[in-house]
């Protein structure tokens, strides 16, 4: 499932988008929300056809060697290693996630020059010669490669990251999002078949998607007044110079903390803090930290804030 910090983001581009465009309505803009969602997950099956169409690659480019008029030892006895890793056969072979790919119509067909590409670079890698010259293989040792290599050769691709760019406008900033969703799946690997790697879906239960649902309408019903609020605790800046992205930020905060009785207000608190480190000015995590700080403060004053469930009860 996407994780809900990054639901917060999509959401918070969402809104941005809304209140700049001046003419779309919340309903439309709405839709467009949860489309882009339904693109990250795309993106994170994407990745799983990037391992495989990687290994398939290598297991061409060693028959294509195999199949030389005059093929040299090194041809003739290939280190297969790679193309034969335990992890990347079983997404190979894993039914739920070949479905899945069929289903979406995931393919990487259009890029074979990004294949060779990602695939010339992990051969020249030091983490690729080291793995091939262990002595003994095990699924530890090849599912701790396939970790590597999502991070050491996929998220720091700039040629990846320009396919991306050209496939979808709605993967600019979910590359690492999505490997860590990645991750996070094949570290389950056990092994075996029994204990297949588990494929997130679009939303964990229907809990997430409502979150999104509520959060987005409540910022954009409530915006004049989550405005009002934020001008009060800023009456020593010029609000008009304020960063709109900071404003955002801190609007979506008090959405998720005055309407959300299940998330612990540290919790919200914190997370739009992190998220004002990514999508701000440099010192945009200070300035909102201080203002949202003061602006709690009030509404706790105030009774407004109200959680509900196990272990929440007067937590605010």
């Amino acid at each position: 499932m996407i994780s809900r910090r990054l639901l917060r983001i999509k959401v918070l581009q969402a809104a941005y988008a809304y209140f700049k465009s001046g003419f779309e309505t919340p309903a439309r803009s709405e839709k467009e929300l949860f489309f882009s969602i339904g693109k990250t997950w795309e993106l994170y099956l994407s990745i799983y056809q990037l391992l495989i169409d990687l290994a398939r690659y290598a297991r061409k480019r060693i028959d294509l060697a195999l199949s030389k008029m005059s093929p040299t030892w090194e041809d003739l006895n290939p280190n297969t290693r790679f193309a034969d890793n335990v992890l990347i056969r079983h997404l190979e072979d894993h039914r739920e996630l070949g479905a899945l790919l069929r289903q979406e119509k995931i393919s990487w067909a259009s890029h074979p020059e990004l294949i060779r590409g990602l695939f010339n670079t992990l051969v020249d890698s030091e983490f690729y010669r080291e793995y091939l010259e262990e002595p003994e293989p095990t699924w530890q040792s090849d599912r701790k490669f396939v970790l590597t290599l999502l991070n050491d050769l996929l998220l720091p691709s700039p040629v990846l990251d320009q396919v991306l760019e050209e496939k979808s406008i709605y993967w600019n900033d979910d590359l690492e999002f999505v490997v860590r969703m990645a991750e996070k799946s094949l570290r389950k690997f056990a092994g075996c078949d029994n204990e297949p790697v588990p494929v997130f879906r679009l939303f964990k239960d229907e809990e997430d998607r409502e979150f999104v649902r509520r959060l987005f309408r409540n910022l954009i019903v409530n915006h004049k007044d989550y405005e009002k609020l934020i001008e009060k605790h800023t009456r020593n800046w010029d609000v008009d110079r304020i960063a709109f992205m900071d404003i955002l930020i801190m609007e979506l905060a008090i959405a998720e903390i005055l309407e959300n009785e299940s998330i612990p207000t540290r919790v919200s608190f914190n997370e739009y803090i992190e998220i004002a480190k990514y999508y701000s000015t440099d010192k945009s995590s200070n300035f909102v930290n201080g203002i949202l700080d003061k602006i709690i403060g009030q509404l706790k004053e105030e009774n407004r804030i109200v959680k509900k469930g196990r272990g929440l009860i007067g937590e605010a």
